[in-house]
C-alpha cells in the first residue's frame, strides 16, 4: 500500500519530466529557445495558480503558514549563503557564478516538482504551502541572486554598480508575476476578503496547467544542457537532496512548528534543485552547463530520496 502511494506521487511527476526531456532531445520542441513556454509557466499559469490558492485561503489558514514561511526561508537562505561563500573561497568562482550555483542548490524546484508532489501526497490543499514556500524563496534569495548577477555584469563592463542600479535589480526581481502573485494572494487572504467564485474559476482554468507545463518545461530545459559529472556536481547533489531537508529538520528544532507543517516543510525541502539558475545563467551569458548538470543530477538522485522522505513522513 505504501509503495503504491509513493509510486502515485512520484511516477506522474517524472513521467512528464522525461516527456519534456525526450521532446527536447528529439527536437519535437525547441529546447534552446524556451521563452514562450517559460512565459506561459512563470508569467501566467503558475502566478494564476498561486494567487488562486493563497487568496482562497482564510486568514486563519494563512497565519498558520507563517512558521512554514520562516522555516523554509531560513533553510534556503542558510544553504544559499553557505554554498556561495564555499564556491567563492574553494572554487574561486566569480560572484555571479557562485550566486547562480547557490540559487540552484538553495531554491528547490517547487513549481515543477514540489507542486505536483504536494497535491498528490496531501491533496488540493497542498497548493497553499507550495505557494508560501515559493514566495519565501522568491522574496529572499531570487532578488539577492539578481543583485549579485547585475553587479557582476556591471563589473565585467568596467562599471561601478550604483545604488540606483541595485534598486532597479531589486525592483525587477520582486515585480515578476511569480513573485507578486503569491505575495498579493497572501495579502488578499490576510485581509479576510473572500475570492469571488467566478474569479477563482477563471484563475483555476489557466492555473491548472501550471504543474504539468512546468515539469515539461524543466525536462525540455535539461535536455539542452550538456551533462558532466565530477566531485563538485556530486557535492551539489548531496547539498540539494540530503543536506537541504536535514537543514530544514535542524531549523525546525530551533523554530518549532506544528507536526503537519513540519512534515510539509521537510518534504518541500527535499524537492530537487530548481531551474531558475539555468535561466539566469543564460540571461547573463554565464556557464549554464555546470548549473544544468547540478539540476540533472539532483533531479535523478531525488527519485530515491523523495521516496524515502514520503515513506517516513506520510506512512498512510
Amino acid at each position: 500500500m505504501m509503495s503504491n502511494a509513493i509510486l502515485m506521487a512520484l511516477v506522474p511527476v517524472f513521467f512528464v519530466l522525461l516527456l519534456g526531456y525526450a521532446a527536447g532531445k528529439l527536437h519535437v520542441v525547441d529546447n534552446l529557445h524556451v521563452d514562450a513556454l517559460n512565459a506561459l509557466v512563470m508569467d501566467f499559469a503558475l502566478p494564476a495558480s498561486l494567487f488562486a490558492a493563497t487568496a482562497s485561503a482564510s486568514r486563519r489558514e494563512m497565519i498558520e503558514q507563517v512558521p512554514l514561511f520562516l522555516v523554509l526561508g531560513v533553510t534556503m537562505l542558510l544553504l544559499y549563503l553557505a554554498w556561495y561563500f564555499a564556491a567563492r573561497r574553494l572554487s574561486k568562482l566569480s560572484q555571479s557564478e557562485a550566486s547562480l550555483q547557490a540559487l540552484t542548490i538553495g531554491f528547490p524546484n517547487l513549481a515543477g516538482v514540489g507542486l505536483p508532489i504536494m497535491t498528490s501526497v496531501v491533496g488540493p490543499t497542498g497548493t497553499v504551502p507550495v505557494a508560501v514556500a515559493l514566495a519565501a524563496g522568491s522574496i529572499l534569495i531570487s532578488p539577492l541572486t539578481l543583485i549579485v548577477a547585475e553587479m557582476g555584469a556591471a563589473k565585467a563592463r568596467g562599471e561601478e554598480m550604483a545604488a540606483r542600479q541595485i534598486l532597479t535589480a531589486v525592483r525587477r526581481a520582486i515585480t515578476k508575476p511569480v513573485v507578486l502573485a503569491p505575495a498579493l494572494g497572501i495579502v488578499f487572504s490576510l485581509s479576510d476578503v473572500s475570492l469571488d467564485a467566478l474569479a477563482h474559476a477563471s484563475l483555476a482554468l489557466i492555473g491548472s496547467s501550471a504543474a504539468g507545463v512546468a515539469l515539461f518545461l524543466t525536462g525540455a530545459i535539461l535536455s539542452a544542457q550538456s551533462f558532466r559529472l565530477d566531485w563538485k556536481i556530486g557535492a551539489a547533489t548531496v547539498a540539494s537532496d540530503i543536506v537541504r531537508p536535514l537543514l530544514a529538520v535542524a531549523v525546525i528544532l530551533v523554530l518549532p512548528i506544528a507536526q503537519d507543517a513540519a512534515k510539509t516543510a521537510i518534504l518541500l525541502a527535499a524537492v530537487p534543485s530548481g531551474f531558475f539558475g539555468i535561466l539566469f545563467a543564460v540571461n547573463y551569458r554565464l556557464d549554464s552547463a555546470r548549473v544544468g548538470s547540478m539540476v540533472i543530477a539532483s533531479t535523478a538522485f531525488s527519485v530515491p530520496t523523495l521516496a524515502i522522505v514520503i515513506a517516513l513522513l506520510f506512512p498512510h
